[in-house]
C-alpha cells in the first residue's frame, strides 16, 4: 500500500510496469471528463496538504532530540492504529485540545497511511477495480488518490467532530485477562469512543467521519462505483475492519513486552548475562 499488475480476459493478456511504458492493451470506458479532472485536483490538494503538514511537523520536531528508529517506528504504528500506547482503560485521561491537534495533524502525514493506501490501490489494479479506471501508471494514480482521499476526509470530519463533541476515539487497552473478555471489549470499542470523564458510549465522531468518507468520495468515483449503495458498501466494510484491527490493538501491547524483553536480553551486557541467566528471558 508500486508494482506490477496482470490481468486477463477474452483471450487476451495485458501487462503495464508502473512508471514505464505504455500498457500492451487498454481496456477502459471514457469517464466524464469532469470525473477526470476532479481526481487530478483531489490528488494535487493532497499531496500539497501533506507537504506542507510534513513540513510543519519536521520544523517543530527539529529542536527536539531524534529518537531511535525502532522508537519512532513504534510511534508511527502507534498513531497509526490511534492507539493510547500501552495505557489501560483505568489510566484513561481526557486529551487537551492541543493534543487533539497534534495527534490529528501527525496522522495526516503518517507514513503508513501513505504505503496502506499504496497498497490497497495495487490490489484495486490488479482486480481492475474499477474498470472505468485505466491500467498503468495513469490508473494505479486515481485509485491511489481514491483511497487517499477517502481516509483524509475520514481523518478530517472524525477530528473536527471528536473536537465538537469531546470524544476520545483512542483504543485503551482492556486490563482484563480472559482472552474473551479481552477480545469482546476490543470487538465493541471498534464502534465506541470515550467521553472527558472516560465513559464510553457510540462513537458519533468515529461513524461520522467513516460515513463522510464513504458517501463523498461518490462524487469523484466512476458511474459503476458512484450509488448511495456504494457507499453504503463502504461504510459497513471500513466498520467491520475497525472492528478487527481492535482486537490486534488489544493484543499487540502483549506482542511488544516479548519483543521488548527479548530485545533488552540480547543488548545486555555480557558480564551481566553470565552472572544472571534468567536476564534474557
Amino acid at each position: 500500500m508500486t508494482g506490477h499488475s496482470l490481468a486477463a480476459g477474452s483471450g487476451s493478456c495485458r501487462l503495464s510496469l508502473l512508471g514505464s511504458g505504455i500498457p500492451i492493451v487498454k481496456i477502459m470506458r471514457q469517464s466524464e471528463p469532469w470525473r477526470q479532472r476532479s481526481i487530478r485536483v483531489l490528488a494535487v490538494f493532497l499531496f500539497t496538504f501533506n507537504s506542507l503538514l510534513a513540513a510543519q511537523n519536521q520544523n517543530s520536531a527539529s529542536v527536539k532530540e531524534a529518537p531511535d528508529p525502532i522508537g519512532k517506528g513504534v510511534n508511527y504504528i502507534l498513531n497509526y492504529l490511534n492507539m493510547a500506547g500501552t495505557m489501560k482503560a483505568s489510566e484513561f485521561r481526557p486529551l487537551t485540545q492541543r493534543e487533539r491537534t497534534s495527534i490529528y495533524l501527525k496522522t495526516m502525514v503518517n507514513p503508513f497511511g501513505f504505503i496502506k493506501a499504496g497498497f490497497s490501490a495495487g490490489i484495486d489494479q490488479w482486480n481492475d477495480k474499477p474498470e472505468e479506471w485505466e491500467q498503468g501508471g495513469s490508473g494505479y494514480g486515481k485509485r491511489f488518490a481514491n483511497i487517499l482521499g477517502q481516509y483524509s476526509i475520514q481523518r478530517t470530519v472524525t477530528f473536527g467532530l471528536e473536537s465538537a463533541l469531546h470524544e476520545d476515539n483512542r483504543y485503551f487497552n482492556s486490563g482484563e485477562k480472559g482472552l474473551w473478555s479481552r477480545t469482546g471489549y476490543a470487538i465493541t470499542s471498534g464502534i465506541l469512543a470515550r467521553d472527558d470523564n472516560g465513559k464510553r458510549h457510540l462513537s458519533v465522531s468515529q461513524i461520522g467521519g467513516v460515513a463522510a468518507g464513504a458517501f463523498l468520495s461518490r462524487f469523484w468515483q466512476p458511474p459503476s462505483r458512484a450509488s448511495a449503495g456504494d457507499g453504503a458498501v463502504s461504510l459497513g466494510i471500513t466498520m467491520a475492519s475497525n472492528m478487527g484491527f481492535s482486537v490486534v490493538k488489544e493484543f499487540l501491547p502483549d506482542l511488544a513486552r516479548v519483543i521488548t524483553r527479548k530485545r533488552k536480553g540480547t543488548t545486555a551486557p555480557a558480564t551481566k548475562l553470565m552472572t544472571n541467566p534468567h536476564a534474557a528471558s
